[in-house]
């Protein structure tokens, strides 16, 4: 089993000690990355739950510690060059956050605290998150001493020398001055700062009283002398403001502990904030990042500015290395950026898969489904600045982009335009895309379709044939692409299909023969003006399934000939798919009254259904096994540990082979994949394997082999389900092999209901072109009824 897609801005990263590895933490897993090259080296696991810190313990450049906190109620100890964990301790209690401060100052501070370690944790007790002191050295379950109740878990800030912890909570700044000797006693000091509106993230100077927030409005506000009537000493010297000289605190609110506070403003909403020494000079940096993706270099003193544009996500994280020429900024988009400092330059960057849309519900023929290249193992998915990214799944790594749209991103500014589509062909060379001008107010709107070849060389997409309004002004619904030949179909809810064909010429240009290639319009077809809502070739190209609301029409692609229509479903139907070398059709229907059909092409007719709600379907290469991704009640999602089901089909067999739960089900997709699971299978003696791969809802996904029911979860199914088995249709009741009922069988729950005990009643249902001349239908109908004796002579 291969799990991947994680999250890997969830919680802020960490540098090691010589700055050559970057630890993220990802879902359950701690994932250690190269530096330099971006790839993976290793991971920490040991976790059940994500993992919410990571703190690096400082020591050599040969000694490699860190710990880190889950939602698991564990802080764990561990040597991550081998990597093994080293100590566990069980607070009992999610944790969300921590920091330890004995960490961090001067050497010679560190060695005065090591003696005993302690940390800050930010953890639930079941009925609100606390701010709580434990000791992992001596360890003891926490303590009931709390230093603050909050309603929301708030990230525990923690200023670089290590001697103030503040955390942010609605419009105030809570810190708190740590104590040189830690103890089991309580940290007495603390003050409040003040705002008008809510605040949204804090930073401490490295070396001054200075504090910087920022809020909802984007305005950063900078308290400088912060404590100075209740953290400093009387007896020392830099108690510059008498306790009762409230007049001269400029911009201080409620005359809180402050010399003064000023109020910057440059972003729309402030989301990274952090302070930075440039250089080796003694010019300090705030370090603002905004919801518009730009990186600003503010110095204090000056004033002077220097930006980092077009990063094209929202900031969440800005983390400075040991090596002072190196720093990372965490974006919202699931990637991690490599800075060289001070110019700011990205030099490298570790891809996570970029998250799902915000936008998904603003346009009514818009499909987050992922697209799957199954021959080189990549998927490719919709991202937030109109472009396709392509994923790899075995490596899980990004590989590359693809700009759909060309179109300045501005993650603050209101959707205008969105890429509802997109598909790949069965060889992964072609790929297909829609992109939606969204009008406005109701005035402007523009559907664009297009086909994009890969460059055998780079292994990249280029745009050849762009098509304005394919479908007049109907949005389009689907995209199939032929399994041999450059052809193409594009359905649409306005109630046609057109055939695409591609069209190749050599151009002369100094000697050379370029080739140039072109989509054009082969046909149009329609049925009964119904919306045709999906669309699918059989693996040999001879059959065009086109789905036209509640029934199938098959057609002859080359000819555009209306062949066959096959059955009738109670709702729309909005997905096909060929299985078992095309001998069976596969449709799913939504809508009140859900269904998965299975049509048997020999007969034209329904071999079997299940009444389940659908959300994704897969059928086998070369064989005539499927995958269905089906959501289940509410009712139903306790007893099977998630929303969803997985289920393996023989096409021939409406008893399914395996099923896996599985959750975060709703907008995830199924595909199978080609390759060898492990090196298991070489030892075996097996050969190449199919692979079914999961993406859910988040898009994290697994990968791993349906047929193996002991490398993985897979069962053979024995619990109750909500599924139902229909009888046939029309003729192959009569000229169909019968199905053996046995009377005396058990009614207890199963799986699959029987099948109907009287199929007689639905012999005469179905299309009338379907069924044969009544004259023959009623001899041998009557026929059937009989019981047939033989004669034996005397």
């Amino acid at each position: 089993m291969i799990k991947g897609g994680q999250n890997y801005v969830s919680s802020p990263p960490a540098f090691s000690n010589d700055g050559n590895r970057v630890l993220v933490c990802t879902g359950n897993t701690v994932s250690i990355f190269s530096s330099s090259t971006g790839l993976q080296v290793s991971s920490l696991e040991g976790h059940t739950a994500p993992v919410t810190s990571v703190v690096v313990v400082p020591a050599t450049d040969i000694l490699c510690y860190c710990w880190t906190s889950s939602f698991d109620g564990t802080v764990r100890y561990w040597d991550f060059s081998v990597p093994e964990t080293v100590k566990k301790l069980d607070l009992g209690m999610p944790i969300f956050s921590m920091v330890i401060p004995s960490f961090l100052g001067s050497p010679e501070e560190n060695n005065a605290k090591t003696a005993n370690v302690f940390a800050y944790v930010s953890v639930h007790d079941g009925k609100a998150w606390q701010i709580r002191k434990c000791s992992l050295t001596n360890y003891r379950k926490v303590g009931k001493l709390v230093l603050k109740e909050t309603e929301r878990p708030e990230p525990l800030i923690i200023s670089p020398s290590g001697k103030f912890l503040g955390i942010k909570h609605k419009r105030k700044l809570h810190i708190w001055k740590l104590p040189r000797v830690e103890s089991d006693v309580a940290v007495a000091k603390k003050i409040t700062l003040h705002h008008t509106k809510t605040i949204t993230v804090l930073a401490f100077h490295p070396t001054e009283r200075t504090v910087a927030a920022g809020d909802v409005t984007g305005r950063m506000l900078i308290w400088r002398g912060f404590g100075t009537q209740k953290f400093l000493d009387h007896s020392g010297s830099n108690n510059r403001i008498s306790m009762n000289d409230g007049e001269d605190k400029h911009g201080v609110r409620q005359n809180d502990d402050a010399e003064s506070c000023s109020v910057w403003h440059w972003h729309s909403a402030g989301d990274v904030t952090a302070f930075s020494k440039y250089n080796t000079l003694a010019v300090w940096l705030l370090i603002i990042g905004g919801t518009e993706g730009v990186l600003v270099l503010w110095q204090l003193d000056s004033g002077k500015k220097k930006f980092l544009p077009r990063i094209g996500s929202p900031l969440l994280y800005f983390i400075e290395s040991p090596d002072p020429s190196l720093s990372l900024i965490s974006c919202a988009d699931n990637q991690i950026h490599m800075l060289k400092t001070p110019s700011m330059e990205i030099i490298k960057s570790i891809s996570g898969i970029k998250p799902p849309l915000s936008y998904q519900e603003i346009c009514e023929s818009f499909s987050g489904k992922a697209a799957f290249d199954c021959t080189s193992g990549l998927v490719a998915v919709q991202t937030e600045n109109y472009g396709i990214q392509f994923y790899s799944l075995l490596a899980n790594r990004g590989v590359y982009e693809v700009q759909v749209c060309e179109r300045n991103h501005q993650p603050a500014d209101e959707v205008t335009v969105a890429v509802t589509l997109v598909e790949l062909s069965v060889d992964g060379s072609i790929m297909g895309t829609v992109e939606i001008k969204l009008p406005e107010e109701g005035v402007g709107g523009l559907v664009s379709l297009k086909f994009w070849d890969l460059d055998s060389d780079t292994k990249r997409f280029s745009v050849s044939t762009v098509i304005y309004e394919p479908h007049r002004d109907a949005h389009i619904s689907a995209i199939a692409f032929h399994p041999t030949h450059r052809m193409a179909v594009s359905s649409s809810y306005g109630g046609d299909f057109k055939i695409w064909v591609c069209k190749e010429g050599d151009i002369q240009q100094k000697g050379q023969a370029l080739q140039n290639s072109g989509w054009m319009c082969h046909a149009v077809g329609s049925y009964k003006n119904k919306a045709m809502r999906a669309a699918t070739f059989s693996a040999d190209g001879s059959v065009l399934a086109v789905a036209a609301d509640t029934v199938i029409t098959l057609w002859d692609p080359d000819k555009n000939v209306l062949m066959a229509v096959v059955g009738e479903t109670p709702t729309p139907i909005v997905s096909l798919a060929f299985a078992g070398k095309s001998e069976y059709l596969l449709s799913v229907s939504h809508g009140l009254k859900p269904r998965l059909s299975v049509w048997s092409m020999s007969k034209l007719a329904m071999a079997w259904s299940y009444r389940l709600q659908i959300e994704a379907v897969s059928p086998a290469i070369d064989s005539s096994y499927f995958a269905i991704l089906a959501l289940l009640p509410e009712s139903n999602e306790r007893a099977f540990k998630g929303n969803g089901i997985i289920l393996l089909f023989n096409a021939t067999d409406p008893v399914p082979v395996a099923s896996m739960s599985v959750t975060k089900a709703k907008g995830g997709g199924l595909a199978f994949l080609k390759g060898d699971l492990s090196e298991r299978a070489v030892i075996d003696g097996k050969t190449s394997q199919t692979l079914l791969v999961y993406i859910n809802g988040d898009r994290e996904y697994v990968i791993f082999d349906p047929y193996d029911k002991e490398g993985h979860e897979l069962s053979i199914i024995r619990q109750d389900v909500p599924l139902e088995e229909t009888g046939q249709f029309g003729y192959s009741s009569i000229y169909g092999e019968l199905p053996k009922f046995d009377l005396q069988k058990d009614k207890t729950a199963s799986v699959i209901s029987t099948a109907s005990e009287r199929p007689w009643e639905t012999i005469f249902t179905g299309s009338t072109h379907m069924l044969p001349p009544l004259t023959k239908l009623c001899s041998v109908f009557l026929e059937s009824l009989l019981e047939k004796r033989t004669a034996l002579a005397e």
